[in-house]
């Protein structure tokens, strides 16, 4: 086996043994399930490029030298063909869609296997850190693979075959890939929508153009990031686009209708067919966040004197792309929901059976369409329902809540809460990048702390010795852990009390208890204060230090019932903007709250002290 990153800068020798230059790429043809290696590009003297037959003029390779089978003026240049791509500026340092893991993964080396003494295909792409290594130094990657290795933690390879790669950073529209090469197209719609949500902004648009429409729209419907779908939708062309809105189910369109601009909506709109926009206008008359918006309104409706062979012929009869029928609802001469058949009854049943005699109508769950939809979602799950239907006033089925939907709503209020509780919502995040931002989430008070200690040296330079700064300073972490807590605190009263219900406490009893709470702290830590003192001067009796710690324990007594003094101001921030269907960060609000805790304990320090700290 051989990598890529081996060969690259490899001299190339002619039959005398004159080198005409090195190993700047290698051309692969597509067709094939592990592509013969088909082409040799070669940097030249001065650096100039061109391109020679692998077939015809390699004669043997290793990973030191490139030997060929003729002199170089025996030599004709050849030219890449519609069904060969350059393996390095192709594919190396690319993102590429795992089609079996079902990803989008950056290919750091290309691994080679050489079938005879002058054969070489491409096996698959080293998406690890292994590759990373090697590309930087093989030395380098030998030294960490044993080091790992005798830790007890080796470093596999991570190769994705060619037959499970699909290629996006390049117009492929004249390449003709491997039948057995798995595209996109195959995927799962929920699959596709998770691809493309990983893609860099540039290539998602391009990937999306090449599906089906049907599998377009599909996926468009499991996208979780809906602005990221409507910017999609925005860069399409409006026919195409009003196509594929018709193609989805009402609920899903409407909700990415309700993402576009009000012209680029009423566009997309007027071109729709009549059915197909009056459903979408419906679900958009009611608000954002209850059930009318998320329901669809294709549900299977009888009246309740049909028979079973009258549904069945229905059923028979309804489109391929029509909602998933779970249930059969049945509507009396007034047209109000009378009852519920299940598809397990109706199997059961004789042909001749009317429907109203083995439907469900005692105990009927229904909903209205300006319920919230989190209720909503809570009694499908509650219930063990499959779907629910929803009413007006008058009883009349309006549509139905799928269970699909109910997961979507579920899902995501569970990672708004994680949001608001300082939590990730992403479980895919990796590299260093991600894991800086994760011990400062971690660990932001030590961060402040350090930084409030080096602005109150700076600050306090030339008036106090250095160390009296760090002694007031160390009752700092304090302060900002337990303005953390405050935060905490109310993010859990928060999740835990519903404002609408009566028995949840108020704001103003929630404002008493965070204010003693505040209090009790305050007073916890200025016992601290006492103990400390007393240790000190019962130890030396150095009444500099005394003060020092005095100022900054009286400082942090302040933060901390400032602290929870101001969580009712929190928690109405929290209220607000949820009722404004806005996000809030709770490692946002956490820093908030450190640095309010910092400023009080600043302002406490100077007048106890009159010295500036911070």
């Amino acid at each position: 086996m051989i990598y890529l990153s081996q060969m690259l800068g490899e001299p190339v020798y002619d039959l005398d043994g004159e080198k005409i230059g090195r190993v700047n790429d290698l051309g692969i043809a597509t067709g094939e399930v592990f592509p013969r290696v088909t082409a040799l590009a070669v940097e030249g003297p001065g650096k100039t490029p061109f391109m020679i037959s692998w077939r015809k003029y390699v004669d043997s390779f290793d990973d030191e030298e490139v030997r060929l089978k003729v002199v170089a003026t025996d030599i004709r240049f050849s030219y890449l063909q519609p069904d060969e791509v350059l393996i390095r500026r192709d594919l190396l340092n690319k993102q590429i869609v795992d089609t079996r893991g079902m990803r989008v993964v950056r290919v750091n080396d290309l691994k080679l296997s050489d079938t005879s003494a002058s054969q070489l295909r491409l096996l698959g792409a080293e998406v690890g850190a292994r590759g990373l290594l090697r590309s930087l130094s093989p030395h380098l990657e030998t030294l960490v693979t044993k080091g790992a290795k005798a830790l007890g933690k080796p470093i596999p390879e991570r190769i994705i075959a060619w037959n499970y790669m699909d290629l996006l950073d390049r117009d492929l529209s004249n390449v003709k890939l491997s039948v057995s090469h798995k595209t996109l197209d195959e995927l799962h719609p929920a699959d596709i929508a998770d691809i493309l949500e990983r893609l860099d902004p540039r290539l998602r648009g391009q990937v999306f153009a090449q599906l089906e429409s049907e599998q377009a729209a599909e996926a468009m419907a499991e996208f979780d990031d809906d602005a990221m779908a409507a910017e999609i939708m925005g860069d399409m062309e409006e026919s195409e686009a009003s196509r594929m809105l018709s193609e989805m189910d009402p609920d899903d369109a409407a909700e990415l209708v309700s993402e576009l601009d009000y012209e680029k909506a009423e566009k997309l709109l007027r071109l729709m067919g009549v059915k197909e926009r009056k459903a979408i206008r419906q679900l958009l008359g009611y608000r954002e966040n209850t059930a009318g918006r998320i329901m669809t309104s294709e549900a299977l409706v009888l009246p309740e004197t049909a028979t079973v062979a009258d549904a069945v012929e229905r059923l028979r009869s309804l489109d391929d792309d029509f909602e998933t029928v779970h249930y059969l609802y049945l509507e009396d001469d007034e047209k109000r929901l009378s009852g519920v058949v299940t598809l397990q009854r109706l199997v059961k049943a004789e042909p001749g059976d009317r429907l109203s005699t083995i439907s469900i109508e005692d105990g009927l769950i229904t909903a209205n369409p300006d319920d919230d939809q989190e209720d909503v979602a809570e009694n499908i799950a509650k219930y063990n329902l499959l779907a629910m239907p929803v009413v007006d006033d008058n009883g009349r089925l309006l549509g139905i809540v799928t269970v699909d939907d109910a997961l979507d709503v579920l899902e995501e209020e569970h990672a708004e809460d994680l949001q608001i509780a300082g939590g990730s919502t992403d479980g895919d995040q990796s590299g260093r990048a991600s894991d800086l931002m994760w011990l400062v989430r971690r660990n932001a008070w030590f961060f402040i702390w350090m930084i409030g200690t080096v602005v109150t040296g700076i600050a306090a330079q030339g008036r106090i010795p250095l160390e009296g700064v760090l002694l007031a300073s160390a009752a700092l972490p304090v302060a900002l852990i337990v303005a953390d807590d405050s935060v905490t605190y109310v993010t859990n009263f928060f999740l835990e009390n519903d404002p609408d219900d009566e028995d949840s406490p108020s704001l103003a009893g929630f404002a008493v208890r965070s204010i003693g709470i505040g209090i009790v702290f305050g007073i916890l830590v200025i016992l601290m204060l006492s103990v400390f003192n007393s240790i000190v001067l019962a130890h030396n009796g150095n009444h500099v230090i005394t003060a020092a710690l005095s100022s900054g324990f009286v400082g942090a007594a302040a933060a901390v019932v400032v602290s929870f003094a101001c969580a009712p101001i929190y928690l109405y921030v929290l209220h607000r903007r949820d009722e404004q269907n806005k996000e809030t960060s709770g490692f946002t609000l956490s820093l908030i709250a450190m640095f309010v805790a910092l400023a009080t304990f600043s302002i406490a320090c100077t007048l106890a002290s009159g010295v500036v700290l911070v």
